[in-house]
């Protein structure tokens, strides 16, 4: 499977490290080109040498989504840090590229669950935290 993980934050590079290590043929796309140092962390060799691709873009331009491979991505992850850039790009993804699967992370959890019923699949942290934190709350209150 080719995957395609825009954002080389903390989130991104976790993703795309263990998508290598699972034998996925992995890209990734940050406008920063000293990103690449997050995929690299705990590793013994650089990025490019254990079989990843690592394109330096802006991910609302279509030829760095180009450049990085998305008209043959599999699966596509938008983790940048911002909710506008990750939803545009979940879209054009999903309906220029029509990539099959298509992942975004959204923090703001009212526009998670909207964007979610549109058909994007969306990952919400802050709605998770939120979950384990009353969860936690209950069961210490008993």
């Amino acid at each position: 499977m080719f995957v395609l993980i825009v954002g080389c934050g903390r989130v991104g590079s976790a993703v795309a490290r263990k998508m290598l290590q699972e034998g996925h043929e992995v890209s990734v796309l940050d406008e920063d080109p000293e990103a690449i140092a997050q995929l690299e962390k705990g590793a013994e060799r650089e990025w490019v040498d254990q079989g990843g691709s690592f394109t330096v873009g802006t991910a609302l331009e279509i030829e760095a989504l180009e450049a990085a491979g998305i008209e043959r991505a599999d699966a596509f992850v938008a983790s940048t840090d911002g909710d506008n850039t990750n939803l545009v790009i979940a879209q054009i993804a999903q309906r220029r590229y029509e990539v099959p699967t298509v992942v975004v992370r959204v923090l703001d959890p009212a526009r998670a669950t909207w964007y979610e019923q549109q058909g994007l699949r969306t990952v919400c942290p802050t709605k998770i935290a939120i979950d384990m934190l009353e969860g936690a709350v209950h069961e210490a209150v008993g």
